[in-house]
C-alpha cells in the first residue's frame, strides 16, 4: 500500500483530469475535493472516484467543457441546470451562488439538477461554514438502495451534510455505509464486509463482497433511513424538476448520463447573532457532549467530525495511504490519458 503526500497525490490528479479534456480551473477544484475526501479518511469519496470520472469523462457521459446555468433566481431561491456538467464544478458554482444570497438575504436554497458525482458533501458545506454560514446540503444518488421491505434498489445513498461555525461537523449517508466502502472492498479483494452493510440481488443480507458489490445497500435504520432518503429525493430531484430514482445513471449505470439533482441550503448566523457568539455555543454544547463519561468499550466520546479531523492532521503529516487495488486503478486511468505515473 503506497504512501503519497498531499501534493504530488493532488498534482497527478489535476493531471489525469486535464489529460481527460478537463480544463485546468474545473480539473484544480475537483482534485482537491477528492483528495480532501483521502485527508478526512473518507477514502470512497477521495481518489478511488477518478478512476471512473475518467471513464465517463472518455465515454462521453459527462460534459467537461459545460459550465451549467441559472434556470431562475428569485428572493432567496435559486435553481440551477448542471447541464452535465462534471459535479464538482456544479457544486462549486452553486456554493458560490447559495453564500451570495444568504449575505443578501439571510438565508439561500440553491437546487440544481441533471449534474454528477460532486464528492464529499462535507467539502460544500463546509463553504458556507467558512463564510459564517449554517451549510446543508444533500443529493440523490445511483438507486441502489431498495425501500424499506423491498427488494429492487429504487433509492441511493442520498447523503445529508450539515456544517456549521464551530467543532462540529455531520456528513452522513442514509444507508449504513457510503456505497464507496463496498466498492473499495471489492477493488481490493477485500473477501467480506461487516454484517449490516448490504443485501445481495436477492434482498438478503449478505457478508460476501461480491455478492455485496453486486446486490444492494442497507437503508440506515431500516425504515428510517428509507425515510430519509425519500426526503433527499424530494429536496433534491423531485422539486428541482430533475431525474428521480431509477432514472439516474452511475458507477454501475453505465452507458447513460448520471443526472444527480443536489440541494444547498445556506444561512447567515449573523441574522441571528454574531458569528463568534454562535460559535463558543456551539463549542459549548460539543463541550457538554465530550464530558458525558465514556460507556464501557469506549475511551472518550465523540462528535460529527471529531474522527476526520484527526485523521485529516494525521495524514497532512505522514502523507496519504491508498490502497494497492486502488493505486492500480489510479495508474491505469493516467495510462488512458498518456499521464506518466509518479512514484509510489
Amino acid at each position: 500500500m503506497p504512501t503519497i503526500q498531499v501534493e504530488p497525490l493532488t498534482r497527478f490528479s489535476e493531471a489525469i483530469l486535464i489529460g481527460a479534456g478537463v480544463p485546468r480551473h474545473k480539473a484544480e477544484i475537483t482534485a482537491a475535493c477528492l483528495i480532501s475526501g483521502n485527508l478526512r479518511g473518507v477514502d470512497s469519496h477521495g481518489i478511488q472516484l477518478l478512476p471512473f470520472y475518467i471513464e465517463q469523462l472518455l465515454a462521453g457521459e459527462m460534459d467537461a467543457n459545460a459550465d451549467g446555468a441559472v434556470i431562475s433566481e428569485g428572493g432567496s431561491c435559486l435553481h440551477f441546470d448542471g447541464q452535465n456538467a462534471i459535479g464538482q464544478w456544479v457544486a462549486e458554482s452553486c456554493c458560490n451562488h447559495a453564500i451570495r444570497i444568504a449575505k443578501e438575504n439571510g438565508l439561500a436554497l440553491v437546487i440544481a439538477k441533471e449534474s454528477n458525482h460532486f464528492g464529499a458533501a462535507a467539502w460544500w458545506a463546509q463553504k458556507m461554514r467558512a463564510a459564517g454560514q449554517i451549510g446543508i446540503v444533500m443529493c440523490n444518488a445511483s438507486p441502489i438502495v431498495p425501500p424499506w421491505q423491498g427488494k429492487k434498489g429504487q433509492l441511493g445513498t442520498n447523503p445529508i451534510c450539515m456544517s456549521v461555525p464551530g467543532p462540529w461537523l455531520l456528513d452522513m449517508a442514509t444507508t449504513t455505509v457510503a456505497a464507496g466502502k463496498v466498492f473499495k472492498a471489492f477493488l481490493n479483494g477485500q473477501p467480506e464486509i461487516p454484517a449490516g452493510w448490504a443485501f445481495d440481488s436477492e434482498g438478503v443480507p449478505t457478508t460476501n463482497t461480491e455478492a455485496a458489490y453486486k446486490g444492494l445497500l442497507m437503508p440506515l435504520g431500516g425504515y428510517k433511513g428509507s425515510g430519509l432518503a425519500m426526503m433527499v429525493e424530494i429536496l433534491c430531484s423531485v422539486l428541482s424538476g430533475g431525474a428521480m430514482s431509477n432514472e439516474l445513471g452511475g458507477i454501475r449505470f453505465r452507458g447513460k448520463k448520471v443526472r444527480v439533482s443536489q440541494m444547498y441550503m445556506a444561512i447567515d448566523v449573523a441574522r441571528f447573532m454574531p458569528v463568534e457568539e454562535f460559535t463558543e455555543r456551539v463549542e459549548k454544547l460539543v463541550h457538554i457532549m465530550k464530558s458525558t463519561p465514556a460507556a464501557p468499550g469506549y475511551d472518550e466520546v465523540l462528535v460529527a467530525g471529531d474522527p476526520e479531523w484527526r485523521m485529516e492532521a494525521e495524514r497532512r503529516k505522514n502523507g496519504l495511504p491508498i490502497a494497492d487495488g486502488n493505486w492500480d486503478a489510479l495508474l491505469k486511468a493516467a495510462a488512458k490519458v498518456n499521464v506518466p505515473a509518479i512514484s509510489a
